[in-house]
């Protein structure tokens, strides 16, 4: 049975989303002030605030275990906020540790949630906030500091990537009155009819407004420790009394932007000093605001707008601005993607219509034109919205070196370049899966110990490089290190031990002794660790980076370090493609691939090895021929070389001329996948990437260039 009643549903998506963003941050505040050893007074505060929303979006949604956590740490750092020398002290370790785990801990029960909110059921959490209540007395000075014993949370180690951070509000600071001795005001908020959960609803709007009040008080007092105290708030309303020195309009506007808010209305003042000019302005009255607009789980602790009365316009831009970023579910954004590939189709055979053939048709032409002009900028807008940038990923390999680092007693660190590149939401996911078995390799097999990096006249400090670039319609990330790099003898032995080679051992180039390591099964390691060893690494990375055709590859040199290039391409859905044909057989040659077509002429030479395949000669370097139709049983009449077309193609370090019959023409098409059930004849080995939809309806097969140089 779901913790989650019927009325909670709606929310529970955007609280993943909410929550997932504010761990990011938090994650990113934290390995950045850990490796500055230092904790400046807005990354505190921030901490706060993410702890801070984080416990009442939980308590709202009925997660205990959570709310109770943060609540812990918010109050640790309540007392550091306070006095923020205490993180240089000696607890500072133990608070980075403390921080962590609880990160984790929020993690992985909103991965669970996210996994399936009908059986969910939440973690004990017991244990950590016991750890966490032992540390607050140590701040306070009130008991000796100790080092308590940090256990690892049972987190679920995630293959995804999150979702894309989302702008957050600045942190709320407390404005302490000018005059403390001024007005007391009350308001008496009404909240919508069937919201459920006043008392915690009326809890979080005191949490909202008390950074802004130098006295508040509530009538029922205390409603977060009170549930019955709901049917009261439904009656009555909540009644708020406090004191401030900031104008009436900006507490109306924290209320007015709370969620849930039905109405609100203004009692009777009561001044303990002489009321100043403002304050008669804002003599006793009734305001009752309606249908307030129901904001996000995040917009919970949004500070208020600081504009004064005079600056209403100003606040109200400010207003518009912040409505203009809204949250969609990638479900949407995939069938706005399908719809979008169906009108590239259908834009594509009405143009192509073969019963036009012929005719002159000058004004239809010209529409037609038209039409793919606006067809190629709404596939701009959609594939834009598509995109998000890698740095969400970048950042939790920041966590894995940081863990690996204390496990292992490494000293890495990772630089990381590009993060602002932006690929497409599906590829995005994808992504966080390999560069985590690339940066665990990385940490654990090339990255010697600092005293053996010293020995051989390396700083003691490792270093891991992560960028990525855009170049040339395709995405270029590489993972380099300065470790001891990949021992050849080694790889051939292992990889001959475990019957992995295919040729004698002579035969095998440099760059193809690499590729071995991405092998099943392969690993140089004797025996198999926390981090590696097993020989399924690799091979995954292999798989997944294959799976969004993108291509991997290897360079290293020993004793200096190695470096994992990745390319991949922008987007799955929509490609430009060169269309050949074999016979009477379709086939779609991605553009990217693609570095020449030619025929034969006499100052290309036709030469065959002594294994009696086919070379092209061309400008001084040999490029073995791919004939397609011998490749998949194609009867055709062009079988000499003189009477066809040469193809270039190349992907990552390899190259070959395809032999096809004709040139078609270049054509953008809409990748679709093959059905599930040709699955167990693997298309994919066989070059084949996917298949498109052609203008007359016919259909035409996208090869697989990097699987078809591997293979033929």
């Amino acid at each position: 049975m779901s913790v989650f009643d019927a009325s909670m549903e709606p929310m529970v998506e955007m609280f993943i989303y909410e929550t997932t963003t504010l761990l990011e941050q938090l994650d990113e505040i934290l390995i950045d002030s850990e490796k500055a050893q230092n904790m400046t007074t807005d990354n505190i505060n921030e901490i706060f605030r993410i702890m801070h929303t984080i416990k009442g979006s939980s308590a709202m949604m009925g997660l205990s275990s959570m709310s109770e956590l943060a609540h812990h740490t918010e109050d640790m750092f309540f007392i550091v906020r306070e006095d923020p020398s205490k993180m240089h002290g000696s607890l500072s370790g133990t608070i980075f540790d403390l921080l962590f785990q609880s990160s984790d801990f929020f993690k992985a029960e909103v991965e669970a949630i996210q996994e399936n909110s009908e059986e969910y059921q939440p973690s004990d959490a017991s244990d950590l906030t016991a750890m966490i209540a032992d540390v607050i007395p140590q701040l306070k000075g009130l008991a000796p500091v100790k080092a308590p014993v940090i256990k690892p949370v049972a987190a679920k180690e995630s293959t995804t990537a999150a979702a894309p951070s989302a702008p957050s509000a600045p942190a709320p600071q407390a404005v302490k009155p000018q005059d403390p001795q001024g007005e007391t005001h009350a308001v008496r908020v009404f909240f919508e009819d069937g919201c459920q959960m006043e008392n915690i609803r009326a809890f979080m709007l005191l949490t909202q407004l008390k950074d802004y009040c130098d006295e508040i008080t509530s009538e029922p007092e205390n409603p977060e420790n009170n549930s019955a105290c709901s049917s009261e708030i439904i009656k009555n309303g909540l009644l708020v009394r406090f004191k401030t020195s900031l104008p009436l309009e900006q507490i109306s506007s924290i209320i007015e932007n709370s969620v849930n808010i039905k109405s609100y209305e203004y009692e009777g003042s009561q001044s303990n000093s002489t009321a100043s000019a403002d304050a008669a302005a804002a003599a006793p009255h009734t305001q009752v605001v309606t249908d307030v607009q129901s904001a996000p789980v995040a917009d919970l602790t949004e500070s208020a707008p600081e504009a004064a009365p005079q600056e209403a316009a100003a606040q109200t831009a400010r207003q518009g601005t912040k409505q203009s970023l809204i949250s969609v579910n990638q479900i949407k954004l995939d069938q706005l993607m399908d719809v979008m590939g169906e009108i590239v189709i259908a834009e594509s055979m009405v143009a192509n219509n073969p019963e036009l053939r012929n005719l002159h048709l000058d004004n239809f032409y010209k529409s037609t034109r038209q039409l793919r002009k606006l067809t190629d900028q709404l596939q701009d807008i959609v594939m834009s919205i598509r995109m998000v940038p890698l740095s969400g990923v970048f950042q939790k390999m920041n966590r894995i070196v940081r863990d690996m680092n204390k496990k292992l007693g490494k000293d890495v660190v990772l630089n990381t370049v590009g993060g602002e590149t932006e690929v497409d939401k599906t590829i995005n996911d994808v992504l966080a899966d390999p560069f985590m078995h690339m940066i665990r390799n990385a940490m654990d097999h090339a990255i010697e110990s600092p005293q053996d990096r010293v020995a051989a006249g390396k700083p003691a400090e490792g270093i891991i490089t992560l960028s990525a670039q855009n170049v040339g319609g395709e995405i270029v990330i590489t993972i380099a290190d300065d470790g001891r790099g990949l021992d050849r003898s080694k790889i051939l032995e292992k990889a001959k031990k475990n019957g992995l080679l295919n040729k004698p051992e002579k035969d095998y180039t440099e760059k193809e002794i690499f590729q071995l390591i991405m092998l099943p099964g392969f690993s140089t390691n004797e025996v198999a660790t926390e981090f590696s060893g097993r020989g399924v690494g690799m091979d995954v990375v292999r798989k997944n980076i294959e799976k969004v055709n993108g291509v991997i590859s290897i360079d290293s040199k020993k004793g200096v370090g190695t470096t994992f290039t990745v390319k991949i391409p922008l987007t799955l859905a929509i490609v430009d493609g060169m269309e050949v044909a074999v016979n009477n057989e379709t086939f779609t040659i991605p553009i990217t691939s693609i570095r020449q077509t030619f025929k034969l002429s006499s100052e290309i030479d036709l030469l065959t090895d002594t294994e009696g395949t086919e070379m092209v000669m061309l400008r001084g370097i040999c490029f073995p021929v791919i004939r397609l139709h011998k490749i998949y049983n194609i009867d055709t009449s062009v079988t000499a070389l003189e009477e066809g077309i040469f193809i270039l193609v190349e992907s990552d370090s390899k190259s070959a001329c395809l032999f096809v019959d004709q040139l078609m023409g270049e054509q953008q098409v809409v990748v679709k996948p093959f059905p599930a059930f040709l699955n167990r004849y693997s298309i994919k080995g066989n070059g084949l990437a996917g298949c498109t939809i052609m203008g007359d309806g016919s259909i035409s097969l996208i090869l697989d260039v990097n699987n078809l140089l591997n293979n033929f």
